[in-house]
């Protein structure tokens, strides 16, 4: 394979599916569990010569094996959130600085160096929450930031009261980043016009309020904020890279990600903008363990290539931030 950091200069289609069709032959080869899924589907590596034709790993592997290529030592592993005795997706990582490139280059697209951008986060500390990546990555953010104000506050919501009426730090952005639930939480308790302020929710109700829309939840929380305007971050455990929707829900992927959207009645064929099913998403800072996964997620493309996502496919387990303590 390429150098690892090539995936960070696409710049277009052709060289997206270059690079994905090498990291599907690669995968194949040193990721047994891919393999034997491929094997499994009868698909012949040799005639895969569309993104659309290479086999797409379900998401649950990640709770049952440990998907990764070769016996390479992790450098972390990540897991998603659950409660007592709930089965977690594991992720384990090789490369922590593909992971961290991935995520400041993807950040850096919309808003600019986190050098210029001061950051809040209603999540748990890196402390409460070692093996989140979400939480990892907003930490690593706040270094690169590295202003005084920046602050974890999901158990001060007070303090982040404070800390938002204080004036901002010079010549920074101000970001705050929570669980959707937090943030819900703090507006309830501590509502007031805190513009200009990003506000980023991350996902998740489930578990802790009554689920509403997504366009009743970003009402709730830009009349709350004093924002014309609700941004998100669509991410997972399972991925080294994330969405961002800097509005209205509508997600851009970096060049290096990519969505296609499964037919629910056919899950082996893809549907047009404008349709409703599966959410496969082909991340190709996943060098070491699986680019190629199927989602429980249901969701929709945009002609414009921006992206929806819509809920979950009934029966799926509860995932995501809202279930993080």
């Amino acid at each position: 394979m390429e150098s690892r950091e090539k995936i960070f200069e696409i710049s277009s289609e052709q060289e997206f599916t270059a690079f994905a069709l090498e990291l599907f032959r690669h995968q194949y080869r040193h990721n047994l569990v891919y393999q034997s899924f491929v094997d499994a589907r009868k698909v012949k590596v040799e005639m895969v010569s569309q993104v659309e034709d290479i086999p797409f790993l379900p998401i649950e592997f990640f709770k049952t094996h440990d998907v990764v290529c070769g016996n390479v030592p992790s450098q972390a592993v990540f897991r998603s959130s659950g409660t007592t005795g709930m089965v977690r997706s594991r992720h384990l990582i090789t490369d922590l600085t593909v992971y961290r490139h991935s995520f400041i280059k993807g950040f850096e697209r919309c808003y600019g160096n986190p050098l210029d951008v001061q950051f809040l986060a209603l999540t748990p500390t890196p402390e409460q929450a070692p093996d989140s990546s979400l939480v990892y990555m907003i930490q690593k953010l706040m270094d690169l930031s590295s202003s005084p104000e920046n602050g974890f506050f999901l158990a001060s919501h007070s303090g982040l009261n404070a800390r938002l009426r204080q004036r901002r730090a010079r010549n920074k952005k101000v970001v705050l980043i929570g669980l959707t639930y937090a943030l819900v939480d703090f507006a309830t308790h501590f509502p007031g016009d805190y513009s200009p302020l990003i506000v980023i929710e991350t996902g998740g109700m489930k578990g802790h309020r009554t689920e509403i829309t997504r366009e009743e939840l970003h009402s709730l929380l830009s009349q709350a904020f004093g924002v014309e305007q609700i941004h998100s971050e669509y991410g997972m455990t399972e991925l080294l890279s994330q969405a961002w929707s800097q509005g209205e829900g509508r997600f851009n992927t970096p060049p290096w990600m990519k969505i296609l959207i499964r037919d629910t009645n056919d899950p082996l064929s893809f549907v047009g903008p404008g349709e409703t099913g599966g959410i496969n998403i082909i991340d190709l800072a996943n060098q070491d363990s699986c680019s190629f996964i199927a989602t429980q997620d249901l969701g929709r493309m945009h002609y414009d290539n921006q992206f929806e996502v819509l809920g979950r496919f009934e029966a799926s387990d509860a995932r995501g931030c809202s279930l993080m303590i």
